[in-house]
């Protein structure tokens, strides 16, 4: 057996037990009747994309809750959208290994079920404090459905790690936060636990195909973590969030949030971690880096 299959073996094998002893079941474990008391956030104070601007100094007491509320519905949906992209992606390389034998594969598998469970934890969750899903853009929906097709070898890892590190800093941060609704906390708990080994499956799996990748899988890797950055950040600042809330001109809120300096160093935090790791490997810099800066996720 070739040395990089023994080692995707092995580390499938140390995932599967991981799974094995801490995989969770959100409908019994999560309190879904604990109460949510008025004065608590529904995310860090800070992440709110409005925090510290003028038009945050404006708004009541119960203006930021609600606001943060709606952020953390807004993300929630990202999520599952973004978690549905991902387990056809793992579907489909499971099927055309042709070796359900493999722990690799077995590991596909396992992700894809605590995917749904995060998906349906995710529903559940927006139900729970009494809001609806956001949609998203019509682009992006087209988009969703040839992902699959679109990223596959590195580009497909990209993707994957962009989509999960930049939520699992945000939701580090929740955890530990007082000031958060204890239910958001919970279901960030569970997410962070179970999400820090599919981080580690993209993270392996993606250092170990690109050195045999060859320019143009490399170049199409560094387009879709540039493009993904950018549709993380958009998503990041709906401004149906703002209508929700009731302020009367969304899109100048939208505005000012992309500009604010908080935000914008929450974003720049929440890239601490994948950022690095992308340039170790040559994913930065060139053409590509302008998106980057555009995202907000860099300087």
């Amino acid at each position: 057996m070739a040395r990089g299959t023994l080692d995707r073996e092995q580390v499938a094998a140390r995932l599967l037990d991981a799974s094995a002893k801490h995989s969770f079941d959100p409908v019994h474990e999560v309190d879904w009747e604990q109460p949510q008391p008025p004065d608590l956030f529904y995310a860090v104070p800070e992440h709110v994309s409005l925090y510290g601007t003028p038009l945050w100094e404006r708004m009541t007491p119960e203006q930021r809750v609600e606001l943060s509320k709606q952020e953390i519905v807004n993300i929630m949906s990202m999520g599952i959208w973004f978690e549905t992209i991902l387990m056809r992606m793992l579907l489909k390389m499971a099927y055309e290994r042709h070796r359900p034998e493999s722990r690799h594969v077995q590991y596909a598998y396992t992700e894809v079920g605590d995917e749904c469970r995060h998906s349906l934890m995710f529903i559940r969750m927006i139900e729970t404090v009494g809001a609806r899903p956001y949609g998203r853009p019509g682009y992006l929906n087209t988009l969703g459905r040839y992902v699959p097709v679109l990223l596959q070898g590195a580009p497909m890892w990209v993707g994957t790690l962009m989509g999960e590190e930049i939520v699992d800093v945000m939701q580090r941060e929740m955890i530990r936060d007082e000031r958060v609704q204890p239910l958001v906390r919970q279901v960030s708990k569970i997410h962070v636990i179970e999400e820090t080994r599919h981080v580690g499956y993209a993270r392996e799996a993606l250092a170990r195909r690109l050195p045999r990748a060859g320019r143009l899988e490399r170049e199409h890797a560094r387009l879709v973590a540039a493009e993904s950055a950018v549709v993380v950040s958009e998503f990041m600042v709906n401004p149906a969030v703002y209508k929700r809330v009731g302020i009367a001109d969304p899109v100048a809120a939208r505005r000012m949030a992309k500009g604010n300096p908080h935000h914008l160093e929450v974003k720049r935090r929440a890239a601490a971690k994948v950022v690095p790791f992308f340039e170790e490997l040559g994913l930065m810099g060139g053409p590509t880096l302008r998106r980057w800066q555009r995202s907000g996720f860099v300087v």
